[in-house]
Formats: structure tokens, sequence, C-alpha cells
């Protein structure tokens, strides 16, 4: 038959008949609005509840599946989506408890319009996350990125490189407040984190050789105070840290299998596995792609370049592998990965250091993946001795 012996006088509307009921939560610290799409309904229906008030939610579920079974003679599912945002996963897993199918998803893989003043409220993103949850149902492709929610043990175990590096960076800030309070004063040289920082402190004098101010010497004497009770949390913190990687053996030989090799010490190895290598992934693209170290294409007619890696993963694994890459140099120097990097360098002239370095980040990531879930060795690799 002709395709114009097919042809409408009339546009025609295609319906397709909802086999569930619809729902989006848009999260805020005051109030949750809940945007649903229900079959028979006809249109979005938009209501709001006290934030946390999780009694009120499934009450207003309740109904959304009462209204549809009136107009339709039939009991529908729930399908909910959210975004992961500072809400974490609780109301995932509270949904998913009372039987709910519950999906989270990445707030930037939502598609948005590039107008220049583009409208946004809370109504026009809650409306676009059920689109986007009809569209991710109907199995259309690349339409959101789906979070794999991690279990509470997962989450927990994070927690201590986190707050590790937290720490860390409150240690940092510590030290350069001393040093730019002397060094205002002419002072140069002094080590905050030297054991005997308080006796050199009392030895300090100005540049023009004064005695230190009081006032200046009371600030100093307190921020050695907080510096000294960060330092202590971070013993605390690391000692957790160890006792938890030995106590993982009995659940995964990974931690140990990554202490086992030349160059990666208890923190790398912790935020290796409780970041990345704890998950499941299906290939070496999910995994390179979960780090954020996956390319990135540009192809636009003739114009075809690599804009490099996404960013758009994990960062604290993404430079905790960047990190690790410069440290492989210098530790497996005979391991082929090193090899490699070295020839890619050579034949680049030296330059292009920064480049190969992440794509190095990239492939000791897929390396040390299958060594630990696979037992695949590393050639070359060094092992320490026992």
């Amino acid at each position: 038959m002709p395709v114009a012996a097919c042809r409408s006088d009339a546009l025609t509307a295609i319906r397709t008949d909802l086999g569930a009921i619809f729902v989006s939560l848009e999260l805020s610290r005051s109030k949750w609005l809940i945007t649903s799409l229900s079959p028979g309904g006809g249109k979005m229906s938009k209501h709001s509840v006290t934030a946390g008030d999780i009694a009120s939610m499934l009450a207003r579920f309740a109904e959304f599946t009462r209204k549809a079974e009136a107009r339709t003679g039939k009991c529908f599912p729930i399908i909910v989506i959210q975004e992961a945002g500072l809400d974490g996963f609780w109301i995932h897993r509270v949904l998913q408890a009372e039987g709910i199918e519950s999906h989270v998803v990445d707030p930037a893989s939502i598609a948005t319009s590039r107008r220049r003043r583009r409208a946004k409220t809370d109504k026009i993103d809650g409306e676009a996350l059920v689109r986007a949850l009809l569209a991710h149902k109907r199995g259309e492709p690349r339409v959101c990125a789906i979070v794999r929610a991690p279990t509470p043990e997962e989450e927990d175990r994070r927690r201590l490189s986190r707050e590790r590096k937290a720490l860390t960076n409150e240690r940092i800030s510590h030290v350069n407040r001393v040093k730019g309070l002397l060094f205002s004063q002419g002072v140069s040289g002094y080590e905050p984190l030297r054991r005997d920082r308080r006796k050199q402190l009392e030895a300090l004098k100005t540049g023009d050789g004064r005695p230190l101010p009081a006032h200046l010497k009371a600030q100093v004497a307190r921020e050695l105070n907080r510096l000294e009770l960060v330092l202590e949390q971070i013993k605390t913190v690391e000692a957790a840290r160890d006792a938890m990687l030995a106590a993982a053996e009995a659940v995964s030989p990974a931690p140990a299998m990554l202490l086992n090799l030349k160059g990666i010490g208890p923190e790398f190895a912790a935020v290796l596995w409780s970041e990345g290598l704890s998950r499941h992934f299906d290939n070496r693209r999910q995994l390179a792609a979960y780090a954020g170290l996956a390319p990135t294409p540009w192809q636009s007619g003739s114009i075809d370049h690599d804009q490099g890696v996404s960013k758009s993963g994990n960062p604290r694994l993404r430079t905790t592998l960047i990190q690790l890459a410069w440290l492989w140099l210098r530790h497996q120097s005979r391991s082929a990965l090193t090899l490699w990097f070295q020839d890619r360098v050579r034949r680049s002239g030296g330059r292009l250091k920064k480049t190969t370095i992440v794509a190095l980040a990239r492939k000791l990531l897929v390396a040390l993946w299958k060594f630990v879930n696979a037992g695949v060795a590393i050639e070359g690799v060094i092992i320490k001795a026992a």
C-alpha cells in the first residue's frame, strides 16, 4: 500500500494505555511535591506534603490507587522516581520496604531546555521527572541515568575514607592559618605539624626582633589546640579504617589483594574498594563511566574529536586513581602499564604527560577490577614481601 494512502486528513493522537501509576518526588527541606500520572486521569496531578512525613506520602499514594481503581476497575502498581541529592537513599529504601517500585535518577542526566531564560519551578521539574520515568519504562535508551542505590552497609563503609579526607582538608586549613598569622609578623619556617610545635612557638620572635604579641600568640595557641584535636581524630579514623580492612577479609578478598600490591597502602585500598571495586559492573565500560574516566566524543558532520574524560562519575574514586597512577610509575616501574605509559610519552616527544596519566588511571582501574574479581594478574606487577 502506498504511503500516501496511509495518511489521514486530520492529525491522529497516538495513545498508550498506562499500566501503572507514575509518580515523581521533588524533594526540598520544607516540603515534598508529589507529581502523579494515573491511568484514566488525563493529566498530571500535583500534591505536596511536609518534608519527612512518610505517612502522609503513603496515604497520598493509597489515594492515587483508589481513584485509579474507581475510574478503570483495575488495581495498578505505583512506580516512583526521585533525584539523587541531599536526602540520600533512605526514602528509596522506605518505598522498597513498602513494596513500591522506586528509582533514583542522576539529576544531571535529565534533559532540560537550552533557552537562555528557561522557566524552572518544582512543578516543571516534577513533570519532567514523570516524563523521564515514562520514557525509561518504555525502554528508551539514554533518556536518563538511573543510579544504583548502595546498600546501608556499603554506604556506611565509605564514611571512613570520606571523613579522613575532610579531616585532612581541615588540617591543611589550620596549618596554613598558623603560617599566615606568623608570616604577617615576619616569621617563616615554623612547622605546626612538628611535635615540638609548642616549644618552637615560645622561642619565636618577629622579623624586627620583638617577642610575639600576646594576643597573636594566644590566637596561634588556640589554632594549635584545634590542630591537635584534628590530628587525634585522624589517628582514630585511620585505626577504624585499618580494622575495617582487616574485618573485610571475611567478606571479600579484594582489600587484602590490593594491599599486597606495592604502591597501594591502606588509604588507597580503602578508597578503591569502598568507592568502586566493591560494586558490580557488567563490563569495563560501565566501570570507567562510573569513575568518570570514560572518553567523551564530539562528532558533528566533518568534526570528530575527543573531549577527554566525562568527569561525570565518582569524583573521589577518579581523584584517587589519578594519584595512584603517578605513584604506580614510581613503585611499579617494570609493569606493563608503566612501560605503556613511558612508550606513549616518548612517542609524543615528552608532551601530553597529564593526558596520558588519565589514560593510565583508566587502564589501571580496569586492571585492578579484573585482578580482584577474576584473579587476572597484572603483567609485571611487584607483590609486597610477606
